[in-house]
């Protein structure tokens, strides 16, 4: 399956080409945002068959699906994917990602930053406002135990 991450802000579009992605503003991430509202481990994106998987590693400002405060969420076709204040939309379709000649999916250096935040680059360093939401709750638990699949009477 081929999965792209489309910068609604404009930019190239962002190949996943691995099946596990780190996410954040540290150096050694395989998705590499450098934006002071990216937290330096922010999330994780999850690639498998037929969907991408994105987990939020309690990071400060939080990751978003459609809007939503999100701990852990499927992302399907033209799903909006907000990492901090940097915001994409889910492009999947048939067929096998380009092979990658590195070992990190994509950095996004500071100047490519600013451009996808439609600010110049003297503006990076004012203060970036998230509106706080909270966090949904999901009604699924993180772990399974064995008795989970004979649910009490």
């Amino acid at each position: 399956m081929r999965a792209q991450l489309i910068p609604l802000d404009g930019g190239k579009p962002i190949e996943i080409v691995k099946d596990l992605i780190l996410v954040g503003r540290k150096e050694d991430c395989d998705l590499n945002l450098d934006h002071k509202s990216v937290s330096k481990l922010h999330c994780i994106i999850v690639k498998t068959a037929g969907l991408l998987l994105v987990r939020d590693l309690g990071s400060t400002n939080g990751t978003r699906v459609n809007n939503q405060r999100i701990r852990r969420a499927a992302l399907l076709p033209n799903d909006q994917l907000h990492i901090a204040s940097v915001k994409f939309k889910i492009q999947l379709g048939p067929g096998e990602s380009p092979a990658s000649g590195s070992e990190h999916t994509q950095r996004i250096d500071a100047e490519e930053m600013a451009k996808l935040m439609n600010k110049s680059k003297t503006d990076e360093d004012s203060d970036v406002e998230i509106p706080d939401q909270p966090v949904v709750q999901n009604p699924l638990p993180d772990v399974y135990d064995d008795d989970s699949q004979n649910p009490p009477s």
